[in-house]
């Protein structure tokens, strides 16, 4: 491939400035630049020339510069990584001499990566290369960049479509999807009275005619059974009103399909009464676990969505008509049970979800290979050896539980994604993946040097996994469009996986279609009967108040408190966060420590992880823990700051968030990557103005100078004076704070509630429910090659780690 924005320079009168920058490059002590040290390079390029650095569209070289992710130096030629639009790559190979351009392929420029790690072997053979884009080329294809992430509306269109080109073979396969839905054995919809899709339609005209004249309150129940003799059984409606609607809905999809009618057809049919949710890292409980490790941001996210998407079933299964067969959903959540629970109740089997009718916490203990392992906590990072084994054993739980199997399996992060493909690949269910964090892009060159890596992290099995469960799964939920592709300047988390290479392991040359209808762009809510804005005073519990007040302020308890106050008047500066390199803490403390004007007018106060090493049995936590103390003692911050060790129960954190509120505080998140956000939405919804990292989500929850602020977690300097900027400005007008803070409120309350995240899920799973069903797609290639990679790649390395397990 070329590129016509490297051509473009070389064809022009700064082709000079090209071969002179390229030389520097190549003789820089850099092998590798990524797309800072290129800008940063550049910058000090036009420096040296006493020129005023261009902005990216000034000049033909500055806007090849902008769009240019990677440059890799190879001896007399440099090598171009150049991304002109999301989603799209070119790979050109530039010659310094004479500035020849030579397109490069996928293959090479992998070659060209294991080269720089000296991991290129040609003469022992061929690496294995991972390709699954023909697996892709007879499904339908978004065009177009921009609708990444809507792909349930273009499916829809796709559908309509199909059933407007084709009107007889798809009104069989909606008549055939009509017939197979049933609720604890009794028949829903149509029974066999009805016996084509003509006599469907005709039956659905005689229906409407019969409600004609009936009330429209009037209930399903009364009139039921005359439905029944025209062959409709529940599900139509609870109301005679709400039967006409759905019925009318569908005599007009059968007779002009449009993607809007289909899918509010397909969104009212009765298919959802049991769903799994796969969470099998870290303490998954109610109480005791949130700031244990692994143990954050996943397990508030997936217990706030149970409790909604339950609400929002019942409410369907009602609205549907159900009631006369006393149809309730069931929600479980598949986890690991722990049998050295520490005070949790992760030792518990079964644990009903407060706030629930019927939603369970499952936990499956995992086999007794090595009791000293498997009796105790396991890192998300050292879980691999024990999932298939899990899955296996969690299959038969659910079975038992269910008295069926689920109608749809949700898996969540890198090991509950892979368990919900083994899952839903045995019981023959619709699979849907969360990411949450996919740790490819959070861990820099993590898979060029995973072999130097590997005793830590084992990247092999967590990428492994991703790409078969991403590639496997029905429909993939993202919290964010970026997190998909990425913005104009940086790469989408699943777009890391489009090529990559395992240096002596495998080559992936295509990892995932982006382009996709499987992508769909759902934000998750924040639980308002927690978080809720500071002024709302009636309901806060003035007791709460003054307990957790002491807490932050003033109390002395150096079991789980470090530092004081001086002055504690001034105003609070917070965060919340699990002690993690990530999470970066550490990073807002250093920043803290450098600026006299943040200390001047603010204290710092974190609230997180744990204040003692030997307490901790995670790695990063202790060299955070390490870090910390080490930067409060470098900076002299005693009596300015207060590091609270504590976990502390929702409810409690939710009125931290409006204590701080109360005080005019600020919120800061200076995470090196977040993938969604929540604690910025939490904090948002409480009225604290907030400053999110650049790097993930949070680009799209913060508007910039409206509701919030963005900050770069990786120039602290720059970070402290973005801070210093807003707290001058409320200086010079009081009114400041408020602005930011009800923008911040009014943000969070029209775009992240969990009663549109669970309306828009539950729509998406019946949608794909439908077309896997009427679909003539065959997806068996795709998942035989998935099982393949299983089989052949995850599971011998999944084996060699459990081994060194069984010596511990």
């Amino acid at each position: 491939m070329t590129s016509v924005l490297l051509e473009s320079v070389v064809e022009s009168d700064e082709r000079a400035d090209l071969r002179q920058f390229s030389r520097i490059l190549q003789l820089g002590e850099k092998r590798y630049l990524l797309r800072n040290d290129i800008l940063g390079a550049f910058a000090d390029y036009c420096r040296d020339l006493d020129r005023p650095v261009p902005t990216p569209f000034e000049s033909r070289l500055s806007k090849l510069v902008f769009y240019t992710q990677e440059i890799i130096v190879d001896n007399e030629s440099l090598c171009w990584i150049i991304r002109p639009r999301i989603a799209q790559q070119e790979v050109c190979r530039l010659l310094v001499e004479d500035l020849t351009i030579v397109p490069m392929t996928i293959p090479e420029l992998l070659d060209l990566r294991d080269r720089l790690v000296n991991r290129y072997h040609p003469n022992e053979g061929d690496v294995f290369e991972i390709d699954v884009q023909p697996f892709y080329d007879y499904s339908p294809i978004i065009r177009d960049a921009k609708n990444i992430g809507k792909g349930v509306e273009f499916l829809n269109r796709y559908l309509s479509s199909k059933l407007f080109q084709d009107p007889r073979q798809w009104q069989q396969n909606l008549f055939n999807f009509l017939q197979i839905h049933r609720y604890n054995g009794y028949q829903l919809l149509i029974n066999e009275r009805i016996r084509s899709p003509q006599h469907l339609s005709e039956q659905v005209k005689q229906a409407l005619v019969a409600l004609s004249d009936r009330a429209s309150d009037e209930a399903y129940s009364e009139f039921r059974f005359e439905l029944q003799n025209l062959g409709f059984e529940p599900g139509w409606g609870n109301t005679a009103a709400r039967v006409r609607d759905t019925l009318e809905i569908l005599d007009q999809l059968l007779d002009s399909p449009d993607h809007q009618v289909l899918e509010a057809f397909v969104s009212r049919i009765p298919m959802l009464f049991r769903i799994a949710l796969i969470s099998p890292h870290g303490w998954f409980g109610q109480e005791g676990v949130l700031g244990r490790p692994d143990t954050g941001g996943q397990v508030v996210y997936i217990l706030d969505q149970v409790k909604s998407l339950e609400k929002q079933m019942r409410e369907d299964l009602e609205l549907a008509g159900l009631g006369v067969l006393e149809a309730r959903p069931k929600i479980i959540v598949l986890t690991r049970l722990i049998p050295n629970a520490e005070g949790t109740l992760c030792n518990q089997r079964l644990e009903k979800i407060y706030g629930t009718n019927n939603a369970w916490i499952l936990r499956v203990p995992f086999r007794e290979f090595n009791p000293k392992v498997t009796q105790n906590w396991i890192s998300r990072f050292e879980i691999w050896p024990y999932l298939e084994t899990f899955a296996i054993d969690a299959e038969r739980e659910l079975r038992a539980e269910f008295g069926h199997v689920p109608d749809l399996i949700i898996g969540n992060y890198s090991d509950g994604n892979l368990v919900a493909f083994l899952l839903a690949r045995r019981m023959k269910v619709t699979q849907c993946n969360i990411a949450h964090a996919l740790e490819k892009s959070k861990y820099l060159f993590s898979n060029l040097y995973w072999q130097d890596l590997e005793d830590k992290y084992h990247f092999s099995m967590q990428f492994t996994a991703d790409l078969i469960a991403m590639n496997a799964a029905n429909f993939i939920i993202s919290s964010t469009y970026q997190e998909i592709v990425g913005t104009p300047d940086s790469i989408g988390q699943y777009e890391s996986y489009q090529s990559f290479t395992m240096p002596d392991l495998y080559h992936v040359v295509n990892g995932i279609e982006l382009f996709s209808p499987k992508f769909n762009v759902v934000p998750p809510g924040v639980n308002e009967q927690v978080y809720f804005p500071y002024y709302h005073y009636t309901e806060r519990l003035e007791g709460d108040r003054q307990r957790l007040e002491e807490l932050l302020f003033t109390l002395e308890d150096p079991q789980q408190i470090y530092g004081y106050l001086e002055y504690p008047e001034k105003r609070p500066l917070f965060s919340m966060a699990r002690l993690d390199r990530i999470k970066n803490l550490t990073g807002l403390a250093e920043a803290f420590g450098r600026s006299k004007a943040l200390q001047e007018r603010c204290n710092l106060i974190l609230v997180a992880g744990k204040l003692r090493t030997e307490d901790s049995s995670d790695r990063e936590e202790i060299a955070e823990i390490e870090k910390l103390y080490q930067i409060i003692h470098e900076y002299n911050l005693h009596g300015k700051i207060r590091w609270l060790g504590i976990r502390l129960p929702k409810a409690d954190s939710g009125e931290i968030y409006r204590i701080i509120a109360d005080r005019q505080g600020i919120f800061v998140q200076p995470a090196l990557f977040e993938a969604f956000g929540l604690t910025i939405l939490e904090a948002m919804i409480s009225g604290l103005p907030t400053f999110g990292t650049r790097f993930g989500g949070p680009l799209e929850i913060i508007q910039d100078g409206v509701n919030g602020f963005y900050i770069n977690p990786t120039h602290l300097e720059e970070m402290a004076e973005t801070i210093v900027r807003f707290l001058e400005a409320c200086d010079r007008d009081p009114q400041q704070w408020q602005r930011i803070s009800k923008a911040g409120i009014q943000r969070v309350y029209s775009t992240y509630t969990w009663k549109i995240h669970c309306t828009r899920l539950l729509s998406l799973a019946k949608i794909y429910g439908f077309w896997n069903f009427s679909s003539q797609e065959n997806r068996e290639d795709m998942m035989r090659y998935m099982e393949a990679l299983f089989y052949l790649l995850y599971k011998p390395r999944a084996q060699a780690l459990l081994a060194e397990h069984m010596q511990r």
